[in-house]
């Protein structure tokens, strides 16, 4: 079965992980567990319970802010006229051979699903995304991510609330 767990690096082995993008490989195997020690951004890895210390994939989470004028005029009209507070995906990767089984999108599933659990605790408007080049663009704008105004290759998917009162 599969499993959504904190990056370990004494359990978890990030040497093996190949997503066939050398600045991700880099990140998982260089720094991912210096900056989740010193709190720069917290990494999730994607493991098979029979196989524990195998990531399958990852993905990074942190706090971020984007301005207002950076949005949709719809998204915008609803805002108030200064930065607002927002999650930020950093990296999403899955290992090279998990390509075409759904990897990908189980790991955007499963950090859009911690970011509006986080919503209830911490204010935050959208998931921000700083995608790689337009294959990857097409990749989260299938899920509903818009690109930012400025900056077409960073693009945000508005979390919404959950009881409504936004409707």
């Amino acid at each position: 079965m599969l499993e959504e767990q904190l990056l370990d690096a004494r359990r978890h082995d990030r040497t093996a992980f190949r997503c066939g993008v050398s600045a991700l490989d880099d990140y998982l195997h260089k720094y991912a567990a210096q900056q989740n020690a010193k709190g720069i951004s917290t990494v999730y890895v994607l493991v098979d319970d029979a196989a524990p210390s195998r990531i399958l994939g990852f993905y990074t989470l942190s706090a971020a802010q984007v301005d207002v004028q950076q949005l949709s005029d719809a998204d915008r009209k609803k805002l108030p006229r200064y930065p607002v507070p927002c999650f930020r995906m950093g990296r999403l990767a899955r290992h090279s051979v998990q390509a075409g089984t759904g990897l990908g999108d189980l790991l955007m599933g499963c950090a859009v699903d911690r970011c509006l659990h986080a919503r209830s605790l911490v204010g935050a408007y959208a998931l921000l995304v700083d995608a790689k080049d337009d294959k990857a663009k097409g990749f989260y704008q299938r899920y509903g991510f818009i690109a930012c105004a400025d900056a077409p290759l960073t693009l945000y998917l508005p979390l919404g609330r959950s009881d409504g009162a936004d409707r």
